[in-house]
């Protein structure tokens, strides 16, 4: 039995939030760069080995996106892990969340939604609470670094969805995404590196990235940007929540506030997001899986 495309997008997000929140004592052994670098390799073997590339199929028009999916895929992880590592979880997912909210309220062709990705801005300011003083300018500057990166990893990850059957494509593009970030992940993690590191990192490449981008692979062909984002709206819920189970990060009021205005901002901004297409096929799929 197909699951529905929405268990797959919820599903993801669950998995990149607990892989988040876990990945924190990995962070302070071998640093947001050491730990990107050896969960993204060992996702890209893990890919390797339950996906055969599908190298026959690459065409040459396909070269550049393949290669995008990978660079985002890699600058996204590291610069969310390098912002966990300065402010709250919660806090960080909302500032990356802008990018998806964004690309979704563009998608939407709406003059009028296009005013949400602005109430959720107001929403990370209230959260980050800049007139105490106690902004920590970096943590969030890498996070909508990641943001950035996050709409990109939209818009390439449907756009490969739709050329490649399966999730063997994400055995192209994992890979090119952990030979980039070894350039920063290597020298940082080799003064430290220690057996159990790489066991930690071969678990937690498990729920990031194998288990959310082989589902967002999936969920993306049967649903557009606009209907994408309008769950991914949930997603900093699951980040305030899971920040404060396993992290023991308490938000005081006001941030609850500007989390609950990005997530309202974000399903405003696709209340009428295309969800008729959630469980439709992609043009050209049925084709490509025969």
């Amino acid at each position: 039995m197909r699951l529905p495309a929405w268990s797959l997008a919820v599903g993801a997000m669950l998995s990149v939030q607990l892989g988040a929140s876990l990945s924190i004592g990995l962070i302070a052994a071998i640093g947001p760069g050491g730990t990107a670098w050896l969960r993204l390799a060992f996702g890209a073997v893990i890919f390797l080995l339950i996906a055969r590339p599908p190298l026959r199929k690459v065409r040459r028009r396909d070269v550049p996106i393949i290669v995008g999916l990978g660079f985002t895929q890699g600058l996204q992880t590291v610069t969310f892990l390098a912002a966990i590592e300065r402010i709250p979880l919660g806090t960080a997912v909302a500032i990356e969340f802008l990018g998806p909210l964004t690309v979704a309220a563009l998608a939407s062709r709406s003059l009028r939604k296009a005013v949400w990705p602005a109430v959720a801005l107001v929403g990370v300011v209230v959260m980050n609470e800049p007139w105490g003083g106690s902004v920590d300018l970096v943590g969030v500057g890498l996070a909508f670094v990641a943001a950035a990166g996050w709409g990109a990893y939209v818009v390439l990850m449907q756009k490969v969805g739709d050329r490649f059957a399966g999730v063997g494509a994400l055995s192209l593009t994992v890979p090119i995404a952990a030979i980039l970030v070894a350039v920063v992940g290597v020298p940082q993690a080799i003064g430290s590196l220690e057996p159990i590191h790489l066991l930690v990192a071969a678990g937690l490449a498990v729920l990031l990235p194998v288990i959310p981008w082989a589902f967002e692979m999936l969920a993306l062909r049967r649903m557009n940007a606009t209907a994408f984002g309008t769950l991914m709206s949930i997603e900093p819920a699951f980040g305030l929540l899971l920040g404060f189970a396993v992290l023991h990060q308490v938000p005081n009021a006001l941030q609850v506030f500007g989390i609950a205005l990005v997530i309202v901002a974000g399903a405003m901004a696709q209340r009428d997001g295309g969800r008729e297409n959630l469980d439709a096929e992609p043009e050209g799929a049925a084709a490509r899986a025969g």
